[in-house]
């Protein structure tokens, strides 16, 4: 139990890359603070966890509200005590290009992952201060943020701004004992994630298309299987736990290879 006695506090707890995260991090002993803008996400997570014996919480929030974000840690020291690890993992999806995004919609995406993530970073770290706690804070980024991407502009450049975010954030609060890290995943098989939503109570849902439409992404990457969830969930395990004491300012991928591929090389042909 890596984390006994800690507690962790994960934004954006769908059932994919979230709630992978959550359900790691409570296996290793952690108490969560599940966050997420929809309800049930949030709440899902949360009552999962606490129907296998371990201790949660969810809370509804807006992660570029300041109030907020404000209240929501608030509300996680009034049920924990206090916070020893931060995943900020909120995003949306918006795949549009520079020629046709509107303004407001780039506005709205950066202020989710980029604005979200430095709200969250800096009251989490100032309670984290203020009990003199060491802990340890995960930004989750994508091959997107490593990569350019046709079509995916806003999201593409806040995942990108999130890497030196957590080398900047991690050399400022390097003295007060803070480790801040980064994690890449890339595209993710989507057959947990269905599996991780039953368990949660939701309604069984075919996974044929969603399989059919992640074959590309499968053999682009060189180990030739895409990462679920739970691979995220040990990865961040290991980040925010001692074993990773003398780590900080440095992006951990777990992307089956994506990032490191030569870019003329096929996987498939031998």
């Amino acid at each position: 139990m890596k984390l006994s006695g800690k507690v962790a506090l994960v934004t954006g707890t769908s059932t994919n890359i979230g709630g992978g995260i959550a359900e790691g991090l409570a296996a290793e002993g952690a108490a969560l603070v599940c966050v997420d803008a929809r309800a049930e996400n949030a709440l899902d997570c949360a009552r999962y966890i606490t129907n296998i014996g371990g201790r949660a919480v969810g809370i509804t929030c807006d992660v570029t509200d300041e109030r907020n974000v404000i209240d929501t840690v608030a509300a996680a020291l009034e049920h924990f005590g206090g916070i020893d690890i931060l995943v900020n993992n909120a995003a949306i999806f918006n795949k549009k290009g520079v020629l046709d995004m509107p303004l407001d919609e780039w506005r709205r995406q950066l202020e989710i992952i980029l604005g979200g993530a430095f709200l969250f970073t800096r009251h989490v770290a100032k309670s984290m201060i203020e009990q003199t706690r060491k802990g340890a804070i995960i930004n989750i980024i994508s091959t997107a943020g490593h990569q350019g991407e046709p079509n995916n502009i806003a999201y593409c450049t806040g995942k990108a701004g999130l890497l030196n975010f957590t080398r900047s954030a991690a050399m400022e609060l390097v003295a007060h004992g803070i480790r801040v890290n980064s994690l890449t995943p890339t595209a993710t098989d989507p057959m947990e994630s269905l599996e991780r939503g039953v368990r949660w109570g939701r309604p069984a849902r075919s996974g044929d298309q969603l399989r059919n439409a992640f074959e590309p992404f499968r053999k682009g990457v060189p180990m030739q299987k895409l990462p679920s969830p739970s691979d995220y969930g040990r990865a961040a395990v290991f980040l925010a736990s001692d074993d990773a004491g003398m780590i900080t300012g440095t992006d951990l991928r777990v992307d089956a290879g994506a990032i490191a591929r030569y870019w003329a090389w096929n996987p498939t042909e031998k």
